[in-house]
């Protein structure tokens, strides 16, 4: 069987959304999300897209792309994806190769990716040189039976619940908030240089964002907490990022804020949810559990060191 590493092809997107959902089923993705991410790349992030073609079948790819996102330079990400009926060929150790050179090209010093919390999977990191940093969870909500906590019947003055599509305005106050937020996430890359202009594209826009469910907790006309919602056209529901901006932490609005979004999201006719948070996160964590999710995977973050330029 002949084997072939690629740039991937607008033609591939149904094929990479395919084996993304088989081997990911807790993220979200279509083939509109995947090519729009192709196609829309900052320039910065130097993303390139490789697939892994057997005798003319995608059987894996590997999204290669520098965290422009972070104050720290040479932070990068790959994480290969092999059909499970061509697993132990060598698809993964071409993909991972392939995109180790090219973000060694691209100025790369660590090369940080995702294992399945699986003997395989690590075993596969460990003998490529990569060494294991921290753990990440996921958990699903069966949202159709959900016992969600009902919506409180008044709020304080002054705070208020809108969606997304309210903000449409001045999108800036939830760049704001998300911006905060994130640069207090624990992980092991700080995301702490998100610009206005690349968050509008990557987050605003992007197709798999439903704004119409994304909900924020106002305080006096300001973002204080709030919750971005993605949907997949497929009954399913994803957190994308939930969060509080510093001064209003410890009132349980970022709570709010998720709980709004899930009733919306069901109201919608979503059927599943499902989020993702770093295990060192225990208010999100806490917060999650609280509104029913379970866990349903996890995953071990691993790191190599790389020549840059090479």
């Amino acid at each position: 069987m002949t084997l072939t590493v690629r740039d991937f092809r607008p033609a591939d997107a149904k094929a990479v959304a395919d084996l993304r959902r088989l081997n990911l089923p807790y993220l979200l993705a279509t083939p509109q999300s995947i090519a729009w991410e192709v196609s829309t790349a900052a320039a910065a992030q130097r993303l390139r897209l490789f697939v892994a073609e057997l005798d003319g079948r995608v059987a894996g790819f590997v999204q290669a792309q520098l965290l422009h996102d972070s104050s720290v330079p040479g932070q990068a990400s790959a994480t290969p994806h092999v059909h499970p009926e061509w697993r132990g060929r060598g698809i993964g150790r071409a993909l991972l190769s392939s995109a180790e050179e090219h973000l060694s090209a691209a100025g790369a010093t660590h090369v940080f990716a995702w294992a399945a919390d699986e003997p395989t999977a690590h075993a596969f990191a460990e003998r490529r040189g990569y060494r294991r940093t921290r753990p990440g969870r996921f958990l699903r909500l069966a949202l159709a039976a959900a016992a969600l906590p009902p919506l409180p019947a008044g709020l304080p003055p002054g705070v208020r619940l809108c969606t997304g599509a309210e903000l449409e305005a001045d999108p800036r106050l939830l760049y704001a908030a998300d911006a905060e937020a994130a640069a207090d996430e624990p992980g092991d890359v700080p995301a702490d240089a998100m610009t206005y202009e690349d968050w509008l594209l990557r987050t605003w826009e992007h197709p798999l964002v439903d704004l119409d469910l994304t909900t924020a907790v106002l305080v006096d006309g300001e973002v204080a907490a709030f919750s971005v919602a993605a949907t997949d056209g497929l009954g399913r529901y994803s957190s994308a990022m939930t969060g509080t901006r510093r001064a209003f932490r410890g009132r349980g609005l970022a709570r709010l804020a998720k709980t709004a979004s899930l009733h919306r999201a069901r109201d919608a006719g979503c059927t599943e949810a499902f989020t993702g948070n770093d295990a060192a996160n225990a208010p999100m964590l806490a917060v999650n559990r609280s509104l029913g999710y379970r866990p349903c995977a996890e995953e071990w973050r691993y790191v190599r060191e790389v020549a840059p330029g090479r």
